[in-house]
């Protein structure tokens, strides 16, 4: 009963989501191996326009660099239908003569969900949850955990700093992703090892959904601006920070404000309880409209962002600090 709620979940999640046929062409490619001349060009054409309905979205939730070339190979033991996982279609050529374009696409989409150990959708006053984990080793808890913070601190982030975020957010836990977390488009990849090692950093949801809000990823201004800005989030925004032992770290001269995350992240609490209230959301606006330069730092507080640095060296003390716990 579980792996049938889970194809229809994952058809559901495709169905809704899917990628435009013609950028789903663009960006992801099929080779049909037919060595053995199993089938006709009818059955190839109806193979294609199946895989370009379902894999593109497939890959874009299934998490960490799935592969976008796909291999497809005629069998006639291997499966009874379809079997399939990243980069790789095996459809038994018995099977598939005289199906239909539908009836492979919904083979196509039970075999993909074998991929995934769980998933569910939840839905909480107009935003939504998309949660996939590839590791059966999961804590119940880290995971139930990780949803309630994207319900009590995601709607806050969009009414806070950009009401046009989408509202509908993909997470999913990847034992082959090796970093931390990071976010892309509307999707959340989290790392499955760090999540066992660090049960309590939960706001690493906070960080990586205000990432999702900036939107403008490093292509509207410097990676230590950017970074920045979503550790500060982090600082203001989180709910348990004591939690997860995470703090901003004391100033030192060595420091400086383009070492990015935490150390810009306190000098940003400093600017805005010494300097100007409101500075990083008027910077993260600039951003977004891709109106950012070096100039916004004067035009905001008559002072460039060096001499700001400067004057933050001079008493890094004079800051309150005060961090969230449950």
């Amino acid at each position: 009963m579980k792996k049938k709620f889970l194809i229809l979940a994952l058809a559901s999640f495709l169905g809704a989501g899917a990628f435009a046929q013609n950028r789903g062409q663009r960006e992801y490619k099929i080779t049909i191996n037919d060595k053995d001349s199993a089938t006709n060009a009818d059955i190839d054409a109806k193979l294609k326009a199946a895989f370009f309905q379902v894999y593109p979205s497939f890959a874009q939730a299934d998490g960490y660099r799935t592969k976008r070339n796909v291999v497809l190979d005629f069998v006639t033991d291997e499966t009874a239908t379809i079997k399939a996982k990243a980069g790789e279609i095996k459809v038994n050529s018995e099977w598939v003569k005289n199906k239909s374009q539908k009836k492979i696409e919904k083979e196509l989409f039970t075999a993909l969900a074998k991929n995934w150990v769980s998933y569910s959708k939840e839905k909480h006053k107009g935003y939504s949850l998309t949660f996939i984990s590839k590791d059966p080793d999961l804590d119940p808890v880290v995971r139930k955990n990780l949803i309630k913070t994207y319900f009590e601190i995601y709607p806050t982030l969009v009414k806070t700093f950009n009401e046009k975020s989408t509202h509908d957010v993909l997470f999913v836990v990847d034992t082959a992703y090796k970093a931390v977390a990071e976010a892309s488009g509307n999707r959340i990849l989290f790392s499955a090892g760090y999540m066992k090692a660090h049960p309590t950093d939960i706001d690493v949801v906070t960080h990586e959904t205000m990432h999702i809000v900036q939107g403008y990823g490093y292509s509207a201004g410097p990676v230590w601006l950017t970074e920045g800005i979503a550790d500060y989030v982090r600082y203001k925004y989180g709910v348990d920070n004591v939690g997860s032992k995470w703090s901003l770290p004391a100033y030192n001269e060595k420091q400086s404000y383009k070492n990015s995350y935490r150390i810009t992240a306190r000098f940003f609490a400093w600017l805005e309880q010494n300097v100007k209230p409101g500075l990083i959301a008027a910077l993260d606006q600039q951003l977004r409209a891709h109106q950012y330069t070096e100039q916004s730092w004067a035009a905001l507080t008559g002072k460039t962002v060096d001499q700001l640095w400067e004057d933050y060296g001079k008493e890094p003390q004079k800051v309150t600090l005060t961090y969230s716990s449950k």
